[in-house]
């Protein structure tokens, strides 16, 4: 009974946990960090989430998941996030496809893209995804990334750090000094890539990467602060006694004040938020807390040793302000920046740790003071200092302040001393309208619709915003979830790979002789190697690699010991053996020509034979010694072969097969042989076999000429007298033959 009393127990506590956790998730805080459009050089266009409608793109614009950015031809922008940049060249489109605390997903579906990643914190993702794979960066470096126009290919370039690159069923890993072009979507069409180019965009991004390690506001603030490198060219800091080290403002108009050169936007999930003109104006209005000294405003930043938390804009609303405006321009809002030491209060649903963070992290603070404040519905004996500032508050029509209209051009005469005393709310009641999400400024520029409608591979799922976060809450904003299933971006999640699985780092290459080495010339120039090993398969081997496709299909196995697949043919070491026939192209070599004599014999090697008879004849002598190192009676024969019709009747030698390999280099020792009788040169080559060794040879058949022919049924006339010396032939014949008694009687009576 007690056990069953302590399982019950057991289970109210458990479903008490999932009913608080499904409470916070429902309530669940906005991320702590954005993404910053930091940098805009010519045309660039920015399309929110669910909008089908291009605009021009601003800096300091806070990027969410659903946002693109097209940089068209001649242009170039900046986007930061956390601890990374990422550069865009001209003709690129870049999608947001996440973005919270621990991850940051980009789609790069076009163009060129130069990736800075300083820090890198545990489980923290970044991942770019493209048309053939996605790239998850592991460690800090730099790395490069370009798509054609038409989607079919992808370079990845790392100089430093690591990446990992996931397609269908493969996953490799890329280490510094590799770069490669991948094809299809299965990782198995990729070669080495040409090292980047040296242009222009190359030198700006380093340009940008050396501002942001030399800044010196880096001491006085946290690294993980977005845009804190644009405050050393606009300001400069001291310190005061009573809040430390803070930054002042150069260059700003007499009647300046925060918050007052810019516009308001409704971003989700935050609601309205600041978007400042100023090139350094996205840190101080986001971070840190105003205060107003003898020299001016000063900006006091937060402490150093916190990692900062974004906020929409760290301002109060004044509550009475529509009483204050003037009556011909309607309600107004007015509002003034937030001081050191004082509690801000997000219009957005929060928790109570997410708005202890914002605070804590901006500005030194008691928490004791932040629960207070949190814990109060309506505060109204709070003082705020800058409040009573005059020239602190701003003011604008209610029109102007939803339509996202610059502040400055619409900003109204303010009666400070009435306003002073007004009570301070942290809410606007006014809705947000269609023209609140981003200025109304027409693109001049938008990428084609074919572009904008390719799909991408991701290894992380990307996060489609929520309908709440996309149409604002007012009825003629609800058509927005037709625009929002028309514009998401098209993506191709892979299968989820095994968690918890090392994967094997890149091994030392097998032949050095595979990877190059930059020149100091390239070295300086940030330039890549041309050549490297190839990428490691990411430690899933029991993935089944599809099959090649018909024109690899005999390189299917995956690529070990630096041997890349058939497609591959770029580099000379990345040809498979079945395709690199280099060789009939030089002579060969006296064992070469010796191993191709002896061996059996077939069409195919005549065939090479004729086709090497076009070399000069200085070239191909080496060559045609070896065939004469054959058997004795068939060297000696083959030069010397008289074209007697009757040759073909004669039997041929027993060795038939090896008078074959003669017949493959008769060119070769027709041309290292001139001094022959033309006959011989003048022979067709099918009268050339050895078979005609059986005939005398023509030097004995020459002498005959000169001796009559015998003449068997003919005996010789007499020798004259005296003459039988001459001719010891006939002496010696007629010792064989004794002559007649006839004939010894006639010689008597003589």
């Amino acid at each position: 009974m007690k056990t069953r009393r302590e399982h019950c127990r057991l289970s109210l506590v458990a479903v008490a946990i999932a009913l608080t956790f499904s409470v916070g998730t429902a309530l669940a805080d906005p991320p702590r960090r954005v993404a910053r459009l930091a940098y805009v050089d010519g045309p660039v266009s920015l399309a929110v989430a669910g909008s089908k409608d291009w605009v021009q793109a601003g800096i300091n614009r806070p990027l969410m998941p659903g946002d693109r950015l097209w940089v068209a031809a001649g242009a170039r922008d900046e986007v930061q996030i956390g601890g990374a940049a990422l550069r865009m060249d001209a003709s690129t489109l870049v999608s947001v496809l996440n973005l919270d605390d621990r991850t940051a997903q980009f789609q790069l579906t076009q163009g060129r893209a130069y990736l800075r990643v300083r820090r890198l914190g545990p489980g923290e993702v970044l991942e770019v995804d493209t048309p053939n794979l996605a790239l998850t960066i592991r460690r800090p470096g730099v790395y490069q990334l370009e798509v054609d126009p038409n989607g079919a290919s992808t370079v990845v370039a790392v100089r430093g750090g690591q990446a990992e690159a996931y397609g269908e069923g493969n996953a490799y890993l890329i280490d510094p000094g590799q770069s490669y072009r991948f094809g299809g979507t299965n990782l198995q069409d990729y070669q080495y890539a040409s090292a980047p180019p040296d242009d222009d965009f190359e030198r700006w991004a380093a340009q940008r990467d050396q501002r942001h390690d030399r800044a010196v506001t880096r001491r006085y603030v946290s690294p993980e602060l977005i845009g804190y490198e644009d405050l050393d060219d606009q300001g400069s800091w001291h310190t005061v006694p009573e809040y430390g080290s803070v930054w002042t403002p150069a260059h700003v108009a007499p009647d300046w004040a925060p918050y007052r050169d810019g516009h308001w936007s409704w971003i989700a999930p935050w609601g309205w938020t600041w978007v400042d003109d100023a090139p350094w104006g996205f840190t101080v209005s986001h971070y840190g807390r105003w205060t107003h000294l003898d020299a001016g405003w000063s900006w006091v930043p937060g402490p150093a040793l916190e990692q900062p938390v974004y906020a929409p804009a760290l301002v109060a609303f004044v509550a009475g302000a529509a009483l204050a405006l003037a009556a011909d321009r309607g309600p107004g809002v007015a509002w003034f920046p937030l001081g050191p030491r004082e509690v801000y209060r997000p219009a957005y649903q929060a928790s109570p740790a997410y708005i202890t963070k914002v605070n804590v992290s901006n500005t030194v603070i008691n928490r004791s003071e932040i629960n207070q404040v949190v814990n109060v519905t309506n505060v109204t004996n709070v003082n705020y200092a800058n409040q009573q500032v005059p020239g602190a508050i701003t003011a604008v029509p209610a029109q102007a302040f939803v339509r996202a209209q610059p502040v400055r051009q619409a900003a109204l005469p303010v009666r400070w001393q009435a306003l002073a005393a007004a009570p301070v709310t942290n809410k606007v009641a006014l809705a947000p309208q269609a023209l609140s999400r981003v200025m109304n400024r027409p693109a001049r520029s938008t990428p084609s619709p074919a572009v904008m409608a390719r799909q991408v591979i991701a290894h992380t799922p990307p996060v489609v915003p929520p309908m709440r976060d996309v149409a604002p809450p007012h009825p003629a904003a609800r058509p927005a979830t037709v625009a929002l299933a028309a514009t998401a971006p098209r993506v191709k999640l892979l299968p989820p790979f095994k968690p918890g699985r090392p994967l094997a780092p890149l091994p030392p290459p097998t032949k050095p002789a595979v990877a190059t080495t930059p020149g100091a010339a390239q070295r300086a120039a940030g330039a890549l190697p041309q050549a490297a090993p190839p990428p490691v398969v990411a430690g899933h081997a029991q993935v089944a690699r599809p099959p090649e496709a018909a024109h690899s299909a005999q390189a299917a196995h995956p690529p070990q010991g630096g041997q890349l697949p058939a497609v591959a043919a770029q580099p000379p070491r990345s040809i498979p053996p079945q395709h690199a026939e280099p060789r009939p192209q030089a002579p060969p070599s006296q064992g070469q020509a010796q191993n191709l004599a002896q061996g059996p014999a077939q069409s195919p090697p005549a065939r090479q034979a004729r086709v090497e008879a076009p070399h000069p004849p200085e070239p191909a002598r080496p060559a045609a010694q070896p065939p004469r190192e054959l058997p004795h009676q068939l060297a000696q024969a083959r030069p010397v072969a008289p074209p007697h019709p009757q040759s073909p009747a004669h039997p041929a030698p027993s060795h038939a097969v090896p008078p074959r390999e003669v017949q493959h280099q008769p060119p070769q020792a027709r041309a290292a042989e001139p001094p022959h009788p033309p006959p011989v040169h003048a022979e067709p080559p099918h009268a050339v076999p050895p078979r005609e060794v059986q005939y005398q040879p023509p030097q004995a058949r020459r002498a005959e000429p000169p001796h009559a022919p015998p003449e068997g049924h003919r005996p010789p006339p007499p020798p004259p007298p005296g003459a039988q010396q001459q001719h010891p032939a006939s002496v010696k014949a007629a010792d064989h033959h004794p002559p007649s008694e006839k004939a010894r009687r006639k010689d008597e009576q003589q």
